[in-house]
């Protein structure tokens, strides 16, 4: 049964539970994304310890500024994602939607910089199994590459569908599909997604364009 304004559903008695239910499904499934990224950086972290050498010399042709401009891109976009929430408590839609749009906006700022580098690194030959030949003459090192080409890859489809999502949900509230602030527990939960995309991104960058550079 629904409450009056038809927020509250079965099995919960009041908001709060309601809201308590929400947050715990929605940490249960970032706990099964982090496990999954989690064993994909012990397995980055393995490589290295196992073929330091030639992880060095994969490195050292990754575009770690590039990278550097692209976490600084995702940073603000989580900057705005947080903003946006704290606007939807308050009921603010104008602003809300400003802040959701902005977060858009870098996520496929950062997408459109990840894939012109994709592009950079075909034409130097680093993309596994395709372009020119590769310059790494240490096999472990091309093996590396398609480490880091999953790992990104990866990463870029996760944060498309955190896009995909925040434009979702500006368009439910341009055409008044979402009440606030009583639904803005639903834009709490586009925010954790976001920022876990962001947080993986933050140990990404480091394990694989800056551990093992020369200085």
């Amino acid at each position: 049964m629904a409450d009056r304004d038809g927020y509250l559903t079965e099995p919960y008695q009041t908001a709060a539970q309601q809201r308590e239910a929400s947050f715990l499904g929605m940490w249960l499934f970032l706990a099964t994304e982090i496990m999954m990224f989690g064993v994909l950086l012990l397995v980055i972290y393995y490589y290295r310890l196992q073929h330091p050498e030639a992880v060095g010399e994969a490195v050292q042709h990754l575009h770690s500024i590039l990278a550097g401009f692209n976490s600084a891109l995702l940073l603000t976009g989580s900057l705005c994602m947080s903003l946006m929430v704290q606007a939807s408590r308050l009921g603010n839609y104008r602003r809300v939607q400003q802040w959701l749009l902005l977060s858009a906006f870098f996520g496929l700022a950062f997408l459109g910089v990840k894939f012109f580098e994709y592009g950079w690194e075909y034409h130097e030959g680093l993309l596994p199994g395709i372009g020119p030949e590769s310059p790494l003459g240490d096999p472990a090192a091309r093996l590396f590459m398609n480490i880091y080409f999953f790992a990104t890859a990866l990463h870029a489809v996760h944060l498309t569908i955190a896009v995909v999502i925040v434009l979702g949900m500006v368009g439910r509230i341009h055409f008044a599909h979402m009440k606030l602030p009583e639904r803005a527990i639903t834009l709490e939960m586009v925010g954790l997604y976001w920022h876990l995309v962001d947080v993986i991104w933050i140990f990404l960058y480091p394990s694989l364009y800056l551990v093992g550079r020369a200085a």
